[in-house]
């Protein structure tokens, strides 16, 4: 899933590459990989990595940094960094590359970018040096619902921009509940579930080569095409009645707990637009449901994009970078950015896992829904990664301070795309 820069961290985010130490070589047949999964995330990936470990005679650690971000760089400048690290955002990892070795250095490179979903190449490359590629992918353009609660109110999924608006209204008129489930809260990260929403629309009314000039500050948010993309967010989310509690809730729910709304059979909130990390979230018995492909109170539909827009996919990551070019490195490297991870237990463990492969063999999702998600994925023609993912730190923090301000009500969208605007300046 998404874990964002946290903004104590923003501080010390451009610490000088001279202060970034690297440790002495560890024993070549151990490979040390620290990174931010979790849970059952974190169980798959190590079950798979026992198992590549045992049939190479190397002995492969995964460790959880809390706070990944931050304790990644506490290790590093105390010379303890590990001989992998997962970064959930390619800015982030590229801080670091100055002592990180390339990846043209460490594995047959040409190979593994030609398994790739389009896009995910270019992530995390500096001076014509790639320094990090995909190890697992998320799908964010999802609308999630309760196919129990549909069916009781004689509800249809939505094909088109147009049936999803209609559908918000006739959830409203027949007075059947809430037509969005919307937070945004997530403690110090607090707007970030905003930007993903905000990200949608410009990928689809700007296209990818506006998306990715907005992104990199070439185009403003205050801009006509952030604009509009504004205004449709505020058209689903702060339209009164379509999500409980408006804008002040919204900027008060953790966007966790929308998991929750959406999957109970009491609370009649229709529909959340959230990434494919979302299952994360579920409530016990919906995962224990969902684990055993048991659909009745999940189902999921790519969310419509608006009539003569960009057909896209907007969608995250997390990307593996090493620091060391020891034999055993270079050999597990070599394993998890290819399509053979995801291959032996790790779906068995954590349905949910997606590859940024094109190649990953269909058959290996036994989750019909996850297997829809990565087809959704791997027959995209036009992709976006997360933006804010992307952006600076200073930028990419003053984003969900202020599109919290606005959901919030606090600013206007104009005040606070300008204040968003003037951060450029800093980074």
């Amino acid at each position: 899933m998404k874990k964002k820069l946290s903004v104590a961290s923003l501080a010390v985010a451009a610490v000088a590459a001279a202060t970034l130490m690297v440790p002495a070589a560890q024993a070549a047949d151990t490979v040390n990989i620290y990174g931010g999964f979790t849970g059952a995330q974190a169980e798959g990936f190590q079950a798979e990595l026992d198992k590549f470990g045992a049939a190479n005679g190397i002995t492969i650690k995964f460790t959880t940094l809390a706070s990944f971000d931050t304790d990644i760089r506490v290790k590093v400048k105390a010379g303890q960094a590990p001989d992998i690290a997962i970064w959930p955002q390619p800015g982030g990892l590229l801080e670091y590359s100055s002592v990180l070795e390339p990846l043209d250095n460490l594995v047959d490179l040409k190979a593994i970018k030609s398994t790739l979903v389009p896009g995910w190449d270019t992530l995390a490359v500096k001076g014509g040096k790639t320094y990090g590629l995909p190890v697992s992918a998320n799908v964010k353009s999802l609308v999630w619902y309760n196919p129990a609660n549909f069916k009781a109110a004689g509800l249809s999924v939505p094909k088109t921009d147009a049936e999803l608006t209609k559908l918000t209204a006739t959830i409203k008129a027949k007075k059947l509940g809430y037509p969005w489930c919307v937070g945004i809260e997530s403690g110090g990260a607090t707007g970030w579930a905003a930007t993903d929403w905000l990200e949608e629309y410009v990928l689809r009314f700007g296209g990818v080569a506006t998306y990715n000039s907005w992104w990199k500050g070439k185009t403003a948010f205050n801009s006509p095409v952030v604009t509009k993309a504004g205004n449709k967010f505020a058209e689903i989310a702060l339209t009164p009645g379509n999500v409980n509690g408006g804008g002040k809730g919204i900027a008060a729910t953790s966007f966790g707990n929308t998991a929750a709304l959406f999957a109970s059979d009491k609370n009649k909130c229709f529909m959340m637009r959230q990434g494919s990390f979302i299952t994360d979230f579920f409530p016990d018995n919906i995962k224990a449901e969902y684990k055993n492909n048991d659909f009745t109170h999940v189902g999921v539909f790519k969310l419509p994009t608006p009539a003569g827009a960009t057909d896209a996919v907007l969608g995250g990551g997390d990307l593996a970078a090493g620091f060391n070019d020891n034999a055993s490195t270079k050999k597990v490297l070599g394993f998890i950015l290819s399509d053979k991870l995801g291959q032996g237990d790790y779906l068995s463990k954590y349905p949910s896992y997606l590859s940024a492969h094109k190649t990953f063999p269909s058959t290996g999702y036994k989750n019909p829904i996850t297997k829809n998600i990565a087809q959704i994925l791997a027959g995209s023609k036009a992709f976006g990664f997360d933006g804010s993912d992307l952006s600076p730190a200073i930028v990419n923090a003053t984003e969900w301070k202020e599109l919290t301000n606005w959901v919030a009500g606090k600013k206007t969208m104009k005040q606070a795309f300008a204040a968003i605007d003037a951060s450029w300046s800093k980074a």
